[in-house]
């Protein structure tokens, strides 16, 4: 698979099957996506590979966390700014509405979106997940590196037809996952990433949102 498909065809998948992925499998994903780029070669990147048990330990922790504190453990570091503006605002509530409605879930059935929203606790179904963790002392660029990475790690599992999910939903849970993988205090939960095969039969995974065109978002000039 060349490069433009991969980034064409990658999705938030949110539904999987449950055949485990091989451990040899998920190593050499990171060791193609290892090779991301970072300012200064700084690599300010670590992961914690969930699955099998591992894995039903996370999500029961999560459950429980988010029945003692439905709000959540975010922090200092939120998911998204508090007032969202123009025009991220209206992409983030386009692709939630179109989510809902391709899986029928009308806007007024609270409940439902609800329970929709906490499969993110079960990875949606992927036997394996990944935890990225940065040390909170980097700045803004070591983030984007981040990004490049996971990114990375994204492009490596679709073109070895791996479906992955990336959620900033566990930012909810970074306390309860810092004190269960004995993370230092400098450290935190960046993003976790769901990793599987794809459920071809799933509704949700026809979804496939917007981006805007070249000319909404590049300026060209000296051409």
């Amino acid at each position: 698979m060349d490069v433009d498909t991969a980034i064409r065809s990658r999705i938030s998948t949110r539904a999987f099957k449950p055949a485990p992925l091989p451990e040899k499998l998920v190593r050499e994903i990171l060791d193609v996506a290892r090779w991301a780029p970072s300012g200064g070669n700084v690599q300010p990147w670590k992961v914690v590979a969930v699955a099998g048990a591992e894995r039903d330990k996370v999500i029961e922790l999560a459950r429980a966390a988010a029945m003692a504190n439905p709000a959540g453990e975010v922090g200092d570091h939120p998911i998204y700014p508090e007032d969202l503006w123009e025009p991220h605002r209206s992409w983030r509530f386009k692709v939630g509405e179109d989510m809902y409605a391709l899986l029928g879930i009308p806007r007024e059935d609270k409940m439902a979106r609800f329970a929709h929203l906490a499969r993110n606790m079960e990875f949606f179904g992927a036997p394996t997940a990944l935890f990225f963790i940065i040390d909170k002392r980097m700045g803004h660029g070591q983030w984007a590196h981040m990004g490049m990475f996971m990114q990375s790690v994204a492009l490596a599992a679709e073109a070895r037809g791996v479906a992955t999910c990336m959620q900033e939903f566990w930012a909810r849970s970074r306390e309860t996952l810092k004190k269960h993988f004995a993370l230092p205090d400098t450290e935190m939960i960046y993003c976790g990433m769901a990793l599987g095969r794809a459920d071809p039969t799933a509704k949700v995974n026809t979804l496939r949102s917007d981006r805007a065109e070249v000319d909404e978002f590049a300026t060209f000039k000296g051409f």
